[in-house]
């Protein structure tokens, strides 16, 4: 299934989710523009490296990552050897990293199946919250997916990067404001493709199904395949739980809009004429002694 659109109408431009859609973009045209080596050096310090944690309580820790690969000839054989990066402790970028490594993807369509699904549903929440508060919550639920990663496997010397367990944040966060919403989707057939609507909660329940069951069959939340499944648990699980507290803080809704007629009458003080009624079925006229 492939996600399209949603139900559920919004009153405030979504300013902050365009912002960080922005954002991942202008990140990965820069990283782009970097040489391999620089790209390799860049993901390893400012990904995500939960190994990298416990250099905080030990500055003598340091933390090899595995960069890249080359190979060596041995007489008859080609022998593939592991590239690494030593990372000395650094406690100011091991803290921004929590922050960058949800800035960075690995690729264009890395970065556009995220944003993609912060499209679809970002709006809503951040309608639902307003601008500023829209922002903490993304941010804080970005922070809370890492955490989930790192305490499934605080060994890992392998950086994370991307967008997606914030992304996840707000994936639970929808399933809990609007479970009744439709989800539109495309579904392949072999080569019929339809359009099917699903309520979200049946959506996004199945989403965090999938993303659970890859979680435990990763084995210790080791990344498998190129994802970090436990942040998209636990992205989603603190999306679910924190929203409503969330909702209770948030900004009221944005009035009615109105047209400047409207407006106008409002801000000077006069009623606004009455909407014309709508026009009313003429009464049937029945001959005499049919009533």
């Amino acid at each position: 299934m492939f996600p399209f659109a949603d139900t559920v109408p919004t009153k405030r431009w979504e300013v902050v989710t365009f912002i960080i859609v922005a954002l991942n973009v202008v990140s990965l045209l820069w990283f782009q523009s970097l040489s391999p080596a620089q790209q390799e050096s860049i993901t390893a310090q400012w990904g995500f490296v939960p190994a990298r944690i416990a250099q905080l309580s030990d500055p003598h820790k340091i933390v090899e990552v595995q960069v890249g690969q080359q190979q060596q000839v041995q007489g008859p054989f080609v022998i593939v050897l592991p590239v690494v990066m030593r990372l000395p402790a650094d406690a100011r970028q091991i803290v921004l990293s929590a922050f960058t490594c949800m800035f960075l993807h690995g690729g264009w369509w890395h970065l556009i199946g995220n944003m993609w699904y912060l499209l679809i549903f970002g709006n809503n929440i951040e309608d639902k919250l307003g601008h500023l508060l829209y922002a903490v919550f993304y941010l804080l639920g970005g922070l809370a997916a890492t955490a989930v990663h790192w305490a499934m496997d605080p060994a890992s010397a392998t950086p994370i990067v991307g967008a997606s367990g914030a992304i996840a944040a707000v994936l639970g966060a929808f399933v809990v404001t609007f479970p009744h919403a439709k989800i539109k989707s495309l579904v392949f057939l072999l080569m019929f493709v339809t359009v099917i609507e699903l309520p979200a909660y049946m959506f996004l329940v199945f989403w965090f199904g999938a993303q659970l069951f890859s979680g435990l069959g990763a084995l210790g939340g080791q990344i498998n395949g190129g994802v970090a499944w436990w942040a998209h648990v636990g992205g989603f699980i603190f999306g679910a739980a924190t929203m409503p507290l969330f909702s209770l803080i948030a900004p009221a809704e944005p009035a009615e809009i109105l047209d400047a007629d409207e407006q106008w009458n409002r801000q000077h003080g006069f009623a606004s004429p009455p909407r014309p009624a709508p026009p009313q079925t003429a009464d049937r006229h029945w001959p005499e002694g049919w009533r």
